[in-house]
């Protein structure tokens, strides 16, 4: 879903999307001629020293001349020329929520949904910008799913696109990217599962509409502070162990230990996913029938097969990149990075629209 604010008006043969996390860019490049999609280029940019976003009131805000400098200079490295950019919000900014109205007029529900949203956000409404869209109808209700998002974070991710010389008319949740980029089958009821640096989110996808989103603490960076305080070493040398060895038992003396110490973190990872998909079926009388995951956290070794065997249904990784022509010699490659660019990958696609 976007917001209408920013949407394209015209056709673009060539677009960006930038997935900005907290010390990280990713920004995949995709161009279309006809009906075929080719990958330009990719970048992950982490700038040496400078965060990209700052802790407030227990949220991220991203820093617009920081990270609008990091984005240029990556661009300006890569040597990339297009300025059509998608970006995407990261979806702890983002508000969902779903209800139900009565059958209207196609007229009359605009102002419906502003009434609804009156009472649903914690803002006033002159201090979000909204979107929505009709998820369900039935014979007497329509069911709305509503988006809303601070005109604060939609004013720093205006600024930042003006600083990093980008023209952007899209403003995209992660989920909506990570959704276009990742689901190949429409006809099953998905789990998206996007397992990030500092947060993660399960969002249940059925027939191509998001019916339900669940934020959970369990990231990246939890798994990794597990592994330093196990070990007592510090964050850069536990990442490296756990980016290297994952939950796969090891019985070296310098890696022994390391699946215990990530799996409490594992298993929270797998009760958040098992709960939230109960609490879809309570609520809609429908099972998940498969997880895909994405997100850097998702790259843990060992970690869908660990999901697979808790929770007895298919897992797989978001493979974004499988539909999109590229250079056979960076298969391999786009194969094991593709769950960290899945966001990305679909903010692109979606310029291309």
């Amino acid at each position: 879903m976007t917001f209408p604010l920013f949407r394209i008006f015209s056709f673009s043969r060539r677009c960006l999307g930038i997935d900005i996390g907290s010390s990280s860019i990713k920004i995949v490049e995709l161009s279309r001629r006809g009906k075929k999609t080719r990958l330009e280029n990719y970048i992950e940019f982490k700038p040496p020293k400078e965060r990209l976003m700052r802790k407030r009131e227990g949220e991220n805000i991203v820093l617009p001349r920081i990270t609008a400098k990091a984005i240029r200079m990556a661009l300006d490295r890569a040597g990339i020329k297009t300025k059509r950019a998608v970006f995407t919000l990261p979806d702890y900014s983002t508000l969902f929520t779903w209800f139900e109205l009565p059958l209207m007029t196609k007229e009359e529900i605009p102002e419906a949904v502003k009434y609804e949203a009156r009472h649903r956000s914690p803002f006033p409404l002159s201090e979000i910008v909204l979107d929505w869209q009709i998820v369900e109808k039935g014979k007497k209700k329509i069911k709305i799913l509503l988006v809303i998002v601070p005109k604060e974070i939609v004013n720093q991710y205006q600024t930042l696109s003006a600083l990093a010389q980008l023209e952007t008319r899209i403003l995209e949740a992660e989920v909506f990217a990570f959704a276009r980029s990742s689901i190949k089958e429409k006809d099953k009821i998905i789990a998206l599962v996007d397992i990030g640096e500092k947060t993660s989110t399960c969002s249940i996808i059925d027939n191509e509409v998001l019916k339900r989103s669940y934020s959970f603490d369990i990231s990246g960076e939890e798994l990794t502070e597990a592994v330093s305080k196990s070990f007592n070493i510090d964050y850069k040398q536990a990442e490296e162990l756990k980016k290297s060895y994952g939950l796969c038992p090891r019985e070296e003396k310098n890696v022994k230990g390391l699946r215990e110490a990530l799996l409490p973190g594992a298993r929270l990872i797998s009760k958040e996913i098992s709960g939230a998909m109960e609490n879809f079926y309570q609520s809609e009388l429908k099972r998940v029938q498969k997880i895909v995951l994405g997100g850097g956290g998702s790259l843990l070794l060992g970690l869908k097969e660990y999901l697979i065997d808790e929770l007895k249904m298919e897992v797989e990784t978001a493979a974004p990149f499988s539909n999109i022509s590229h250079p056979s010699i960076l298969e391999n490659t786009l194969t094991a990075l593709g769950p960290s660019y899945a966001i990305a990958v679909g903010a692109a696609l979606r310029g291309l629209e």
